[in-house]
C-alpha cells in the first residue's frame, strides 16, 4: 500500500503540468497514465511542433454552457507566464497565424520540458498503469491499480476528452465523474471537419484539396427553437481559410465554426470576404469584355472559378443578365449548407462538452460534492479555439489546480 498526498490521472498536458506545480510545492504526488507514450497528443500536435499557447488568450476564445468559468484560471496562470517557462528551457519558438506559438523544433521539447518540471518536484511515476477502482474513504480515496492500491487526500482526474482515440483518449474521466455524482455536458467532436450529404456534395468532390479564405458564421436566423438562436448570436464570425474534401469541407475556418455548429443547423460562407460580389459584378459588366470565368479565376483558384460557374465560366460578362449576376454575387457572399455531422471524434482536435463547470470550484478545480477531487484539461467543459487556447487552458487549469491541492 502506497499513501501519497496527491494522484494525477493522466499524464497529458494538464495532468504533467498539476503535478509538477503541487511537487514542487511540496507535496508527495503519483502521476499515473495507463499509456505506454508519453503524452501523445502533445506530441502530434501543431504538425509535431506544438502549437503550445497563443499571445492573446481571453474568456471569449473558450466555449462552455458556463462562459465566465475559465477567466479565474485563465487570469491566473497567462500565455506569458507558460512562454518565460519555455525560455527558462531553452525552447526556441515563433509567432505565426493571429499570435500561435510553435516550438521552432520539435513538440517533443515541451515533453522533456513538462517531464523535468515533474522530476524537480520528485513526482512519481507511474506508466503504463491502469487504475480499475476508485474508493471514497474518510481521509480521501483508495486507488486499486494493476501494481497495486494506492490511498491519496487528494485526487485528480485529468485524463482528457475522447478526441483522437486513436492514440489512447478515453472516456475515463466522463465514467468516473459521472460515478461520483457530477453532471456531464454531452460529448461532442469539436475543431472537426464537417460532412454533406453525398447527393448534394457530389458536384464538389472534384475540389478536394481545392482551399480559399472565407467569411464563416452559423445561422442566425430561422432558428429550430429560441435556445439555438441564442447560441447563434453569440457565435463569432471567422476569417480562416477553408479546404474542400471528398465528403466536405475541413480547414482551420471550418475547424473554428464547427465548435459552435449544432446538428440542423445550417452553415454560411463567403467566399469573396473582402468583395461585395453582386456591386463588384454589375460594375465589372459595364467596363470589361473578360469571360465570366476568368473574372472570379482572379479572386479564386482556378479549379473552383471552373466548377462553380460550369456552363456560364466561358460566357463574356457583359453577356450576362444583372438578374443571373446579382443570383451569382448573393451566393458567393453568402453560401448556405446544411451539414449532415462531422467526421467524428477521431478526426476531431478536441471534445466538446465534459464535466460540467457548475460542479467545480473555478479556481481549485475540486468538485463541489466531492471533497477532494478534482478535474481539470478537457475532461471539463471548456473547449478553446484552433490556435493554442486548448494547450493554454491545460496550462492554466493544471496551474490553479496544482496550487490547490
Amino acid at each position: 500500500m502506497t499513501s501519497v498526498d496527491v494522484v494525477v490521472i493522466g499524464a497529458g498536458a494538464a495532468g504533467m503540468m498539476c503535478a509538477a506545480v503541487a511537487g514542487q510545492r511540496g507535496q508527495r504526488v503519483v502521476l499515473i497514465d495507463h499509456a505506454t507514450k508519453l503524452a501523445e497528443k502533445i506530441r502530434i500536435s501543431g504538425g509535431g511542433r506544438c502549437n503550445f499557447t497563443n499571445r492573446v488568450v481571453r474568456p471569449e476564445h473558450f466555449v462552455s454552457e458556463n462562459r465566465h468559468f475559465a477567466r479565474a484560471a485563465l487570469e491566473a496562470y497567462t500565455p506569458q507566464d507558460f512562454i518565460a517557462m519555455v525560455d527558462r528551457h531553452g525552447i526556441r519558438w515563433h509567432e505565426k497565424h493571429r499570435g500561435q506559438l510553435f516550438c521552432d523544433e520539435s513538440s517533443e521539447l515541451i515533453i522533456k520540458m513538462l517531464r523535468h518540471e515533474c522530476d524537480v518536484g520528485q513526482v512519481q511515476w507511474r506508466m503504463p498503469e491502469v487504475v480499475h477502482t476508485i474508493d471514497k474513504t474518510a481521509t480521501g480515496f483508495s486507488l486499486s491499480t494493476t501494481s497495486g492500491s494506492i490511498e491519496t487526500a487528494k485526487l485528480v482526474i485529468a485524463t482528457g476528452g475522447t478526441a483522437v482515440p486513436q492514440v489512447g483518449a478515453t472516456d475515463f474521466g466522463l465514467v468516473w465523474a459521472r460515478r461520483f455524482g457530477l453532471k456531464i455536458i454531452e460529448p461532442r467532436p469539436a475543431l472537426v471537419p464537417l460532412l454533406f450529404d453525398a447527393q448534394t456534395w457530389a458536384p464538389f468532390q472534384v475540389l478536394a484539396g481545392v482551399s480559399l479564405e472565407a467569411g464563416l458564421d452559423v445561422e442566425k436566423a430561422g432558428q429550430i427553437n429560441v435556445a439555438r438562436q441564442a447560441r447563434a448570436a453569440q457565435t463569432p464570425h471567422f476569417l480562416e481559410d477553408v479546404l474542400f474534401t471528398h465528403r466536405g469541407l475541413s480547414g482551420p475556418g471550418i475547424l473554428q465554426i464547427s465548435t459552435y455548429w449544432q446538428p440542423g443547423q445550417r452553415i454560411e460562407l463567403n467566399l469573396a470576404p473582402q468583395h461585395e460580389m453582386v456591386a463588384a459584378l454589375i460594375n465589372k459588366k459595364a467596363n470589361s469584355r473578360q469571360q465570366i470565368g476568368s473574372v472570379l479565376g482572379d479572386l479564386w483558384p482556378k479549379r473552383l472559378a471552373e466548377q462553380w460557374l460550369g456552363a456560364m465560366a466561358p460566357l463574356r460578362i457583359a453577356e450576362v443578365s444583372d438578374q443571373h449576376l446579382k443570383a451569382l454575387g448573393e451566393r458567393i457572399n453568402r453560401w448556405s449548407l446544411m451539414p449532415t455531422g462531422t467526421a467524428g471524434f477521431k478526426k476531431a482536435e478536441v471534445m466538446k462538452g465534459g464535466v460540467d463547470t457548475n460542479a467545480l470550484n473555478q479556481r481549485t478545480f475540486e468538485a463541489k460534492v466531492v471533497p477532494g477531487l478534482h478535474f481539470i484539461g478537457e475532461v471539463v467543459d471548456v473547449t478553446g479555439w484552433l490556435g493554442g487556447y486548448n494547450f493554454q487552458w491545460a496550462w492554466a487549469s493544471g496551474f490553479a489546480c496544482g496550487q490547490s491541492v
